[in-house]
């Protein structure tokens, strides 16, 4: 437990680690490529970590450095491992496909809250293309036995940045490429990085095509995390002026941005410029006069989510937001989890099937903060009782550590 005071004032110039999504993905195709490749900026957080040793204990070399890894690809994988995810989905979900790609077969598991996680939504589209996926109950562990991929093409049914990047990883080593349908943009590290690696790969609006491919060890920087920036930008809208430096905005991750135009926040992306395949700039946040909104919620935001319902909270009026049903199968069921933290701080937000209802009052009092071991909803937490007018209790602040283990250094609390 820890003792939040409200804050008066937040000003500051902040740098961050490395993205998160970024990294796994720079870990793990590295580990599989010809070559040794230096990861700057890299996350290591627990959930990358979970990526490291997961390559590791398949044959990869990866060394720590100053300021990020040196990966070694391993020339060929070790077989029938059983493969501890600890609390990482995207270990979990990249790694499956990436297995199934390479013809190995092993059990992958997690702790506690990863083994409630849903994996038929992998384990379905995997096994289209020929793959031999097996989930237990719909959960993990998950068992990949050997196989062979045939290709052939799949059209996402939910919006799933991890489910597509499995399906690509499995297609490296692919009879036939595989064409992978998305009905809505996601995160596009993955293909980012597939191109840089010498990938044989294709992307259209709508569709990416990836046929086998021997990648390349490329040395990478990644930018720093805009989901982890975000909390500073929320506290810099409520509290002050902050910039943000070297964020990686990717336009399937900016939807924070979206919200933040709605809400009427005073913001600038400046120094923009390209690191590595990856769009990167400076973003300054100001004290701002919030209004409430009516968003519709897509992928691009989908972390932040909990965080914009927070703001509203600091709005004056009823903001509503819709579609982001995703959120009930993340670390905890964020609908409901946000729902509660904002009414533990005097605020009113009614969860619905896809969302929230926020009843907007101009700020927050503050009162008692349950993270649930949820580290999006500790992290907005936080924010929320430094913003609010007593402070108060925040539980499970250890959770930051799976993804911003300097959280509360940074914050200076």
């Amino acid at each position: 437990m820890r003792f939040i005071k409200p804050i008066d004032k937040f000003d500051g110039e902040f740098t961050f680690s490395g993205d998160k999504s970024i990294t796994h993905r720079a870990i793990m195709l590295n580990a599989i490529a010809r070559g040794t490749a230096i990861v700057k900026n890299s996350a290591l957080g627990e959930d990358c970590l979970a990526t490291c040793l997961a390559m590791e204990r398949l044959g990869a070399k990866i060394e720590r450095i100053e300021n990020g890894l040196k990966i070694t690809g391993a020339e060929k994988l070790n077989d029938e491992q059983e493969i501890n995810c600890q609390n990482s989905a995207t270990t979990l979900r990249l790694l499956t496909g990436l297995l199934v790609g390479k013809g190995v077969s092993a059990k992958l598991y997690g702790d506690n809250s990863l083994s409630a996680r849903p994996m038929e939504r992998l384990a379905e589209p995997l096994r289209a293309v020929g793959a031999k996926v097996q989930t237990t109950n719909g959960k993990p562990p998950v068992h990949v036995e050997k196989s062979t991929v045939l290709g052939g093409e799949v059209s996402l049914k939910v919006p799933s940045a991890q489910v597509k990047s499995a399906l690509l990883l499995a297609g490296l080593n692919g009879k036939n490429p595989i064409k992978v349908i998305e009905t809505q943009p996601t995160r596009d590290h993955t293909e980012r990085m597939l191109e840089n690696m010498g990938a044989n790969i294709l992307r259209g609006e709508k569709e990416i095509i990836l046929s086998k491919s021997e990648l390349k060890a490329t040395d990478v920087e990644v930018p720093a995390d805009i989901s982890s920036a975000s909390y500073f930008m929320a506290l810099g809208a409520l509290k002050g002026r902050v910039t943000c430096k070297n964020v990686g905005v990717n336009r399937t991750r900016t939807g924070i941005f979206k919200a933040f135009d709605k809400l009427g926040v005073k913001y600038s992306i400046n120094d923009l410029r390209t690191v590595c395949g990856e769009e990167i700039a400076d973003v300054l946040v100001e004290k701002s006069a919030l209004q409430p909104i009516q968003l519709t919620a897509d992928a691009t935001m989908i972390d932040e989510l909990p965080l914009i319902a927070l703001l509203c909270a600091f709005a004056n009026g009823e903001s509503r937001i819709t579609g982001a049903e995703e959120l009930k199968y993340k670390e905890s069921n964020r609908i409901l989890a946000t729902a509660q933290l904002i009414n533990s701080l005097g605020g009113v937000c009614v969860p619905t099937i896809d969302g929230f209802i926020i009843e907007g009052k101009g700020g927050l009092a503050g009162g008692k903060v349950e993270g649930l071991s949820d580290h999006r909803i500790t992290m907005t937490g936080a924010i929320g009782l430094l913003a609010s007018e007593t402070g108060g209790e925040l539980y499970s602040d250890k959770s930051c550590a799976v993804s911003f283990p300097d959280f509360f250094d940074k914050l200076g609390v």
